[in-house]
């Protein structure tokens, strides 16, 4: 089985943010990704049973714990969304994925710090976590060109 790459669905255009609206990318290396039937999109956040729309979360600082701006602690929800993207990416012979940057559940390196006020720390999103400590390489969108290099070295 030849490997895939799991994305953000978002980045491809499907409605799944938080606000009911999509990141998608109009990029070579991700149009001929898709072309060719390498991609496997899915949100964490839906598959661990959000809403679309649904209100802004963060994860807080230190705490390993999201929470919406609302208040309402969604852990259990992103856990969920966590592990069952692990699940499709490990049936669908994942090696790499290329998540959405700063999402509490994709964000690579960097998220928002669960303050709600655009503050930014060091850390990665749960589903980014659970991917890589499998295994899992993981880009953000910013990190397109690095992940195709990664790619060409995998074929």
């Amino acid at each position: 089985m030849k490997p895939k790459i799991l994305i953000s669905a978002c980045l491809i255009g499907e409605n799944v943010k938080y606000d009911g609206g999509h990141n998608a990318l109009d990029n070579r290396i991700i149009n001929q990704w898709k072309e060719e039937g390498l991609l496997v999109s899915l949100c964490p956040e839906v598959l661990g049973g959000l809403s679309v729309p649904r209100p802004a979360c963060e994860v807080i600082e230190g705490a390993n714990k999201v929470v919406c701006k609302t208040g309402e602690d969604v852990t259990q929800e992103f856990t969920k969304g966590a592990r069952k993207s692990l699940r499709i990416a490990q049936e669908e012979g994942v090696c790499m994925a290329i998540l959405k940057a700063r999402s509490p559940s994709c964000g690579k390196d960097i998220i928002y710090d669960g303050t709600f006020t655009h503050t930014h720390v060091n850390d990665s999103g749960m589903t980014c976590k659970l991917l890589q400590q499998n295994g899992i390489t993981v880009f953000s969108e910013e990190e397109l060109s690095l992940a195709e290099a990664f790619w060409k070295q995998k074929g």
